[in-house]
């Protein structure tokens, strides 16, 4: 089969695709044919060795895909050859097969598509994660999303409305806020062009806002914090601008505001019921055509690591995935 390879971590342009065997399941695995699998920024970080997850070399990255189950270790007992499925693998993704734990496979919700399928954990996942169970969002509350129109801002966006809150959406350009407004939200903030701090304080009339969605950091953060309300709540979510942002505490102090890590993979070892309970939301929310991921351009495997490059030059609206069989 054919894999994209990481051979060394460094420039994205040194991935290469290459033939490589077959994985074989381990007792508690599953084998999957990948129909799609989805670009995350971590699969960028990762490659070049930034990420705070560093797997032996070689490997190939791909974090998140759906497929077709071609075979099934011993002592696996929910799935069968023939079965369309969603998995969470870490790394792996990016290849004609694919390896995945049971524990972290599911079923393909009836309706889904294997392009929506491969798009939906990790992004809607992380936002239900950090929305309601970190940030406490209620319904009512004004809920800013930077870099709105990426992966996890549309998810963000989607969620967000649905649980109740008024949504603000902030990326960098008219275009990406046209999106923006089509999955729901009820204002923008172009903040290539706007100063973001004195525009949510407009549209909040002064009040600021109840939660910030932050997968952004660099030199919107400080901003965003000073446009928080009291006891408002930013939410970390990454660092997509490429710097880790300082911020002075007094900004915390002054309105008793918080700043608030998400970390959902992590989470998820932490309180498996709780994630359990989270997707079975997102289904219903899929089910009842309230959540929808956005797939924007699908790539060859042959081109994977330019779909890789995209992603990090972040210049993605919605999700990107990598379609193995996909002939342009």
């Amino acid at each position: 089969m054919k894999a994209l390879i990481c051979e060394g971590y460094g420039p994205i342009a040194n991935l290469v695709v290459k033939d490589v065997p077959s994985p074989v399941p381990g007792p508690k695995q599953v084998l999957i044919e990948v129909k799609a699998a989805s670009v995350n920024f971590p699969d960028a970080l990762m490659v070049q060795g930034l990420y705070q997850v560093k797997p032996p070399l070689p490997f190939t990255p791909g974090a998140e895909i759906s497929g077709i189950v071609k075979s099934v270790g011993a002592e696996v007992r929910h799935y069968k050859a023939g079965d369309r499925v969603i998995a969470l693998t870490g790394t792996g993704g990016f290849a004609e097969e694919c390896l995945a734990e049971s524990a972290k496979t599911m079923p393909l919700p009836a309706g889904m598509d294997f392009d929506a399928g491969a798009a939906l954990v990790l992004t809607y996942c992380t936002s239900l994660h950090g929305l309601k169970d970190c940030g406490h969002l209620k319904a009512g509350e004004t809920l800013v999303v930077l870099g709105a129109a990426g992966g996890v801002g549309i998810s963000a966006i989607e969620i967000g409305k649905a649980m109740g809150a008024r949504v603000i959406a902030a990326a960098s350009s008219d275009d990406k806020l046209e999106l923006c407004r089509k999955v729901g939200a009820d204002e923008t903030v172009n903040y290539g062009t706007e100063n973001l701090k004195d525009r949510i304080n407009e549209l909040t009339g002064g009040k600021g806002a109840d939660v910030v969605y932050d997968p952004v950091g660099g030199p919107y953060t400080e901003p965003a914090v000073r446009a928080l309300a009291w006891r408002g709540r930013l939410l970390i979510i990454g660092f997509a601008a490429g710097e880790i942002p300082k911020i002075p505490l007094n900004l915390a102090l002054l309105k008793e505001r918080s700043l608030v890590g998400v970390y959902w993979g992590e989470s998820t070892r932490h309180d498996p019921a709780g994630h359990l309970a989270n997707l079975h939301q997102l289904n219903e929310w899929f089910a009842a055509g309230v959540i929808r991921p956005v797939v924007s351009e699908r790539f060859p495997l042959a081109a994977a690591k330019d779909a890789i490059a995209k992603i990090a030059n972040r210049e993605v609206k919605g999700k990107i995935v990598v379609n193995p069989s996909y002939r342009p």
